[in-house]
């Protein structure tokens, strides 16, 4: 795809890989439109857009309540023009033991993780057929596709994100609508501040832009998915299917000190 000229809304675009992502795609001459919850801080990621000569749009609102996604189209689709691109990026996490886990935490989870991107995808998708070449890029988690111990939630709703992505994409293989999945690993983002583990308990962390541009590159090949993490993650995912005792003796001994670490990692 080429990128140059496209209408992109990024959900969850005021920080981390979806700021990275929105400052990625304007610098291929997209035309951006980023939501998030909080006006303050999309007011501030609006203005650091522009500021490298964008002209990036900011939407206020909750994609995880039916009025949210509904004003976020809305919006989004008046100011655009239309849409080539959706971008799924808004998420949320509460990592620990699942039965220390509120039943809040885990609806919250589904609702912005999981329903979210569904619902929104499914209102897009008339937008998204006109433009006759069109995307929708849903951020999972490299979580998705191993599974972590004190992610129980996080990573089914993360790995139903990506099962949604594939099976769309093949309902709508040729009709002019294309979907990605990317699974980015630990990355430097608002949302891992109260996640203390480290590269010892497999939590290495890359910047936002290197994810985003992955992503882009994604785009532009038309990939089917972008998997961060190198060949160390590469390695783990092939154990993980041939293997998956040896991971689970492997995490056996990590399991004190990842609890420890992730007990009050929390982005909700």
């Amino acid at each position: 795809m080429d990128i140059n000229g496209k209408r992109v809304l990024v959900t969850g675009g005021s920080s981390g890989i979806g700021l990275a992502l929105a400052q990625a795609l304007m610098a291929k001459g997209a035309k951006v439109v980023i939501s998030g919850r909080r006006a303050d801080v999309l007011a501030a990621a609006v203005d650091h857009l522009n500021a490298r000569g964008g002209d990036a749009q900011g939407i206020a609102a909750d994609v995880a309540t039916e009025e949210g996604r509904a004003a976020t189209l809305s919006l989004a689709l008046d100011a655009l023009g239309g849409l080539d691109i959706l971008v799924n990026n808004a998420g949320g996490v509460r990592a620990g033991r699942l039965e220390n886990t509120s039943e809040a935490d885990i609806l919250a989870m589904i609702s912005v993780d999981l329903a979210a991107p569904i619902l929104l995808t499914r209102a897009a998708l008339p937008a998204l057929r006109d433009g006759g070449d069109a995307m929708v890029v849903n951020v999972a988690s490299g979580i998705a596709l191993i599974g972590a111990p004190f992610y129980a939630t996080y990573a089914a709703v993360k790995a139903g994100l990506a099962r949604f992505g594939e099976a769309l994409r093949r309902e709508l293989k040729g009709e002019g609508v294309h979907v990605l999945t990317a699974y980015p690993g630990g990355t430097d983002t608002p949302m891992m501040k109260s996640n203390r583990a480290g590269p010892e308990l497999g939590f290495s962390r890359e910047p936002a832009a290197a994810v985003a541009d992955a992503i882009v590159e994604g785009i532009e090949a038309g990939a089917f998915e972008v998997i961060r993490g190198g060949e160390a993650r590469a390695k783990m995912i092939a154990l993980n299917r041939d293997n998956p005792a040896a991971v689970d003796e492997r995490f056996l001994g990590l399991k004190p000190a990842l609890e420890e670490a992730v007990k009050d990692h929390a982005a909700l």
